[in-house]
């Protein structure tokens, strides 16, 4: 195929050729990852597929699949390891895949299967990288109030959120965006970006840039405990709202009132322990030895 041909594909890419492009591998493990398979599936070749193992869910602890591995479609192999070992190493170089693709996954790849595809690796990170590397990226962006983030997709490397930036993009923030819904907003940019740039990325044209690694701040891993405050000593009303909404829909922003767990929800509602969810006004009518501060 002409390679002006292969690029006037890229604006429609509805349906492109298997035989084109190498076989992909994808890793990838919560909802904010399915967009991202699916325009991989829809439009190229995917060998296999790599999602955290089934975990327990629920109050009767029910083991369940990633919505990953819910999502993958029957005909393509899916694989579920506990660590990335020698036996996942061995699956995934006899598939002899030409690229991974790699978008919430949850784990680091370590450098041998970083080794294993021709073209190596891409990640879908969601904020502008170097800011916020590590796992909470879309947190921290609303906890901070900034007013833009982004999607950075970078050519992996064996350090975390490291590698070279193949292509970025700026989102703005609104104050109605939460951890769900902004999460959902980044990775379905990120979905379309991944399927404009890979073609030139694939065929050799693209020259990945180095991050400016001066600028680099990192995230942790969020807790159950980075939503809680005390209720006798609570944030600014600005903190606040930022908190529920960095931390919907887990673990919420919470406190302790008599002895039972209030959640704060976005819409301004509350719910206690054991109840339905009330507006805050509700909450504090109904209860009016409740008070926070501005």
């Amino acid at each position: 195929m002409p390679q002006d041909q292969i690029h006037s594909q890229t604006t429609t890419p509805d349906k492109l050729l298997f035989a084109e492009f190498p076989p992909l591998v994808f890793f990838g493990t919560p909802d904010f990852a399915v967009p991202v398979l699916n325009a991989l599936q829809k439009n190229y070749q995917v060998a296999a597929i790599v999602t955290a193992p089934d975990k327990p869910v629920g109050r009767h602890r029910t083991l369940t699949p990633s919505p990953v591995a819910q999502a993958a479609p029957t005909q393509i192999p899916l694989l579920k390891p506990k660590q990335l070992g020698n036996e996942t190493i061995q699956q995934l170089q006899n598939l002899k895949p030409g690229l991974f693709i790699v978008a919430a996954y949850g784990k680091i790849i370590p450098q041998e299967l970083l080794d294993i595809p021709a073209l190596g690796a891409l990640n879908i990170h969601p904020s502008l990288l170097p800011k916020y590397r590590g796992p909470s990226p879309v947190q921290n962006a609303i906890l901070n109030g900034d007013n833009k983030t982004g999607v950075t997709i970078i050519k992996m490397d064996a350090q975390m959120d490291h590698g070279p930036i193949v292509s970025a993009k700026e989102y703005r923030l609104s104050q109605s965006d939460n951890y769900l819904t902004l999460g959902n907003k980044l990775f379905q940019t990120g979905a379309k970006d991944l399927l404009a740039i890979l073609p030139d990325f694939i065929n050799g044209k693209t020259a990945p840039q180095p991050q400016n690694h001066a600028e680099t701040t990192y995230t942790k891993i969020i807790t159950k405990e980075n939503g809680f405050f005390d209720i006798n000593n609570p944030p600014s009303t600005e903190k606040l709202d930022r908190m529920v909404r960095a931390f919907y829909p887990w673990p919420t922003a919470w406190t302790r009132w008599n002895n039972k767990v209030v959640k704060f929800l976005p819409g301004t509602l509350v719910q206690i322990e054991g109840k339905k969810p009330v507006p805050l006004k509700d909450f504090l009518n109904g209860h009016p030895d409740f008070s926070l501060k501005n």
